[in-house]
């Protein structure tokens, strides 16, 4: 079965690039006739790895191409997933599977909302990559991909295209505690990242106001519903900072190319939940006002 792939962003392209060469059917999913007749002038994806490149001829499509898709990988930012799967919701097949592969929380329930329909399995990924180009990825660091559905706990059938294509991976019948741990890890660093503009490593002299935010984030796991992913968040987080000390964050790294952040699936949606739990977390709201306002002094969007 072909694997259609929506968004040839860093991720979505490091996954095309490795089921195709695995030889595995795949299509890229463009977002207008630009952007295609883009690709085919650069002759196809370029993959970097430990410093060499290699193109690889996937075959590419827009959203208007005709024809059923029954897998979907949907791998572009979490503010873009569901008019991204709406444009495409009447191409799906019966039974169609949809692989999301957003940060935080939120447009998951929003894309499974326009495609009722459809199967709908997250992600959580470690996977390290970026752009330097068009249509040109760097594969930075080899990570870990964990999926479930919260729905239904069976394991889809196409796992084994994953171990062909030497993507690590594995099934979690808890696919949301991943997804709130990695929140509360993303939002303990990349806000205060881009408050201070540093890279993740400068967090190392803020070591208390970590802790407190630290600490907030865990009452907010815990009012979830969620007090083992809750356990040594704090430890974590500085695991992390001191594990990636000389990266740039990706929301640091969104805000100083002037590109829209995620802080509404992120920063926004645990202000959200910790409202709607009455709970008192005055130092993540005020963190979100505070990022809030940087970003509408800089001329980007606020949500």
């Amino acid at each position: 079965m072909t694997w259609h792939i929506l968004g040839a962003g860093s991720l979505g392209s490091l996954w095309a690039a490795r089921l195709f060469r695995a030889g595995i059917p795949i299509r890229l999913i463009l977002r207008n006739q630009t952007r295609l007749q883009a690709y085919s002038a650069a002759d196809g994806l370029t993959l970097v790895e430990q410093g060499e490149a290699r193109r690889y001829p996937i075959a590419a499509e827009t959203p208007e191409t005709p024809g059923p898709i029954s897998r979907l990988l949907v791998a572009c930012k979490a503010y873009d997933a569901e008019p991204a799967v709406r444009q495409l919701a009447h191409r799906l097949a019966p039974g169609a599977e949809l692989i999301l592969l957003q940060n935080g929380l939120g447009s998951q329930d929003a894309v499974a909302a326009c495609v009722p329909q459809a199967r709908c399995i997250l992600a959580s990924s470690t996977e390290g990559a970026f752009r330097d180009g068009d249509f040109r990825v760097v594969f930075a660091g080899q990570g870990f991909t964990w999926l479930g559905d919260p729905k239904l706990p069976q394991a889809p059938a196409w796992l084994p295209d994953l171990v062909r294509a030497d993507i690590p991976h594995a099934w979690t019948p808890d696919i949301l505690s991943r997804l709130w741990r990695k929140l509360a890890l993303n939002c303990a660093i990349n806000p205060l990242t881009v408050l201070h503009d540093c890279r993740n490593g400068g967090l190392s002299d803020h070591p208390a106001v970590v802790a407190a935010l630290c600490s907030e984030l865990a009452e907010l796991l815990r009012g979830c519903g969620q007090p083992e992913t809750a356990a040594g968040l704090h430890a974590e987080v500085l695991k992390v900072i001191q594990a990636t000390a000389a990266n740039f964050s990706s929301m640091h790294q969104d805000v100083a190319r002037g590109r829209r952040t995620e802080i509404s699936f992120l920063l926004g949606h645990a202000c959200t939940v910790a409202t709607q739990l009455h709970l008192e977390l005055p130092r993540l709201q005020s963190l979100h006002a505070r990022l809030t306002d940087y970003l509408g002094q800089h001329g980007l969007p606020v949500n």
